[in-house]
């Protein structure tokens, strides 16, 4: 007869076994800095914020034109290094595409503000969201997650962790959306 310790190793092994296959099978889905196209494009959830004067603002204001929203924060470091990056995807691509930076800072605009004046960002358009209901509202895991939402407002894809947005690779990836206003983007892109 096999003792009850015994039993109990026995399956808290194999529990273990199962958990570490699961994780490993989740983190290979999790691909940082790569863009991860919806299987099926959804609404953007109806969630508000503001723009750096305190202005509200929601998904359906950007209706009619693709957006990258992308959440970060003023001590997120992988934030820092890819927002140069948003800054010269909206310069090369203003009239059509909006980037919409949206800061999870607590601080908010006195937080945020000083930050951005100092990276000199140019063409970057920040929204502010303190209470973090953009990245609940997207179900985000950790800073920078963009979400990109199509001209019909749909969710059509987002990217985990920092990602080089005016790089020839996410300019392709980003490309149907602007030719079209489609919601069909293939492939994965670094």
């Amino acid at each position: 007869m096999v003792s009850r310790s015994a039993w109990f190793g026995t399956v808290a092994v194999a529990l273990l076994v199962a958990l570490s296959a699961a994780a490993a099978a989740e983190e290979e889905k999790l691909r940082l800095g790569e863009f991860i196209p919806e299987s099926a494009p959804q609404p953007a959830p109806e969630t508000g914020f503001t723009d750096a004067d305190g202005k509200p603002v929601s998904f359906a204001d950007f209706k009619g034109k693709p957006v990258v929203v992308n959440l970060w924060a003023t001590w997120c470091q992988p934030c820092l290094k890819e927002m140069p990056s948003l800054d010269r995807l909206q310069s090369q691509l203003d009239d059509k595409l909006a980037v919409a930076a949206v800061s999870e800072d607590r601080g908010g605009a006195q937080r945020v503000g000083p930050f951005v004046a100092a990276m000199g960002l140019q063409k970057l358009k920040i929204y502010l969201d303190p209470q973090s209901d953009v990245a609940h509202a997207f179900n985000v895991r950790g800073l920078p997650t963009s979400i990109v939402i199509d001209a019909k407002g749909r969710v059509v894809g987002r990217v985990q962790g920092a990602a080089e947005w005016d790089s020839e690779a996410m300019l392709a990836v980003l490309k149907p959306l602007l030719e079209s206003g489609t919601s069909t983007i293939k492939g994965a892109a670094r």
